[in-house]
């Protein structure tokens, strides 16, 4: 299970680079100030995640599976969804209008990996 935390921590990482770089030089002109900010706001917590799961792989006690899919699923349906409705009037899909109500599941899920975090460190560092 720790190198699932390395890789996709690693994974995750390098991708939010290079999203956010293809959104500060390519989307520039395309995207409007207030959805380069949405944008900027997936990318900055798909970076958050990366990292949280880079420390993770550290710790031991933290390297469970339920944690890991929390994080990988909350990654995905929070960071995405952003990505894919800041960039509906580029793609003419309009009909990705419906990921704005499962953007926040993706926040409840990632919520839901640091309180099981926060738990089962405070379960192993009080025993």
């Amino acid at each position: 299970m720790e190198n699932k935390f390395l890789l996709f921590g690693l994974f995750f990482g390098g991708l939010a680079v290079v999203i956010g770089a293809f959104a500060a030089h390519a989307l520039k002109e395309v995207l409007n100030q207030v959805q380069q900010q949405s944008f900027e706001t997936g990318v900055r917590y798909q970076m958050y995640h990366a990292f949280f799961m880079l420390f993770i792989s550290t710790q031991p006690h933290l390297r469970t599976k339920l944690i890991f899919n929390l994080l990988f699923a909350g990654t995905v349906v929070f960071s995405f969804s952003i990505y894919l409705l800041n960039l509906r009037e580029v793609l003419d899909a309009d009909w990705l209008r419906f990921l704005g109500p499962i953007t926040p599941i993706g926040g409840l899920l990632l919520i839901s990996a640091w309180a099981i975090a926060l738990f089962l460190t405070i379960k192993v560092k009080l025993r």
